[in-house]
């Protein structure tokens, strides 16, 4: 099928399966090393705080991403990316430590984020005004398969524990090697000379101009591993058995893959400030409604899918939101602040929920998420209304 495309065709479905490796490590490793790690009687306030080297890795190395994206081009960058993924999934049973752990998780964050920068920015930056909206659905909704499928490998541990690391390992190098069937490039707005500190100052203007739409990203990076990391660890706790666990999780990514067309494509008609808010509304209220099912798997899964089908596409959502307000010479900044913002939000998710669990209970786990959820809407009608009365001042 790949073969019969053009080249730009063929390009940008590469680009798609191998964004889905991100979706696919993080998916598997998030509630796979929890419940190894809650079975190990480790406490869950340490248990967040090692879900958490994912994120680190991210955040240490996106100031660094620009340069040898410019130097280098978008394809060297995923090949490193996807070596340093797959080479850490496969060391994972060599030695099962905390620490050891942790540094992969750290090493499979800088992978990740090297495979979500230089893929998205490729995609933004290539796909044409009519396409931008598909095209970004379809790149989420490709992150979103991988996360939808890698906690149904988790209960591979019941066979062997390092089983699901070696396998999701080759099949991230298996996708990965789909890049060598693309011809490098380079961003048009990094073939110029770029002067000291403008990372900072780019920074800063996007974030003024854009600061609303990376809402979603920090949202959705805090659902994610909060989700994914502490939420097995609760239930666990409360007597479920790890595969409804991971039939839970799965189901929530399956109502984010199944609205993330139709939710793209919405949002090009009536405007992603409108469609956005009611997103992060109905998960708040369709969490709450989880939060209340007890340990009923059916009827958490029911409302955990509904909860998918509104906030499973905010991340998506919000790097079109990004694309709408940022001006074409800062769009590779702001895609890069997408991947920040998304790691802030994962960074918090897990540390939040470790304390939760350490200190609540009683309470549902994922009543934090409601509330999350419920303060987004609010800080997002707000931020619209506002920037509708700044609009029309300027129209004035």
């Amino acid at each position: 099928m790949i073969s019969s495309l053009t080249a730009e065709q063929r390009r940008f479905w590469i680009l798609v399966i191998i964004v889905s490796i991100s979706g696919f490590s993080q998916g598997m490793l998030l509630p796979l090393i929890s419940a190894i790690f809650e079975q190990d009687g480790i406490s869950s306030a340490l248990n967040g705080l090692n879900a958490t080297g994912l994120y680190i890795g991210t955040l240490l190395v996106s100031p660094f991403m620009e340069a040898p994206l410019r130097k280098y081009g978008y394809k060297p960058v995923i090949i490193l990316g996807g070596i340093l993924v797959f080479s850490s999934l496969l060391l994972f049973p060599l030695w099962k430590h905390v620490v050891f752990w942790f540094v992969l998780r750290l090493l499979i964050g800088i992978g990740d984020h090297a495979l979500h920068f230089s893929t998205q920015t490729w995609i933004t930056s290539t796909s044409e005004q009519h396409r931008l909206g598909r095209n970004i659905a379809i790149y989420g909704l490709s992150f979103s398969l991988g996360f939808a499928a890698g906690p149904l490998f988790a209960p591979l541990v019941n066979i062997h524990e390092g089983l699901p690391f070696i396998v999701s390992g080759l099949l991230c190098m298996s996708a990965w090697l789909l890049v060598f069937n693309l011809k490098n490039d380079f961003p048009e707005v990094f073939k110029g000379n770029m002067e000291a500190g403008s990372f900072v100052k780019r920074s800063k203007s996007t974030i003024a101009i854009a600061w609303i739409a990376f809402l979603g990203p920090f949202g959705y990076g805090f659902l994610e591993s909060s989700l994914n990391a502490m939420y097995p660890v609760y239930a666990l706790r409360n007597g479920m058995d790890l595969t409804s666990v991971s039939m839970i999780l799965a189901i929530f990514s399956i109502g984010g893959i199944a609205s993330q067309l139709p939710l793209g494509m919405l949002s090009d008609k009536v405007g992603r400030s409108t469609i956005i808010p009611l997103t992060y509304g109905g998960g708040a209220i369709a969490f709450w409604f989880a939060s209340m099912m007890g340990n009923s798997v059916p009827l958490v899964m029911l409302t955990v899918f509904i909860a998918g089908l509104f906030v499973g596409s905010i991340f998506s959502l919000g790097i079109s939101y990004m694309s709408d307000l940022t001006p074409k010479d800062l769009l590779p900044t702001g895609n890069l602040l997408c991947g920040i913002f998304f790691s802030i939000g994962s960074l918090t998710g897990p540390f939040a929920g470790g304390l939760f669990l350490e200190f609540i209970e009683n309470v549902s786990y994922l009543l934090i998420i409601s509330i999350l959820f419920g303060v987004l809407f609010v800080i997002s009608l707000f931020g619209t209304k506002r920037k509708s009365i700044l609009v029309k001042w300027q129209q004035r």
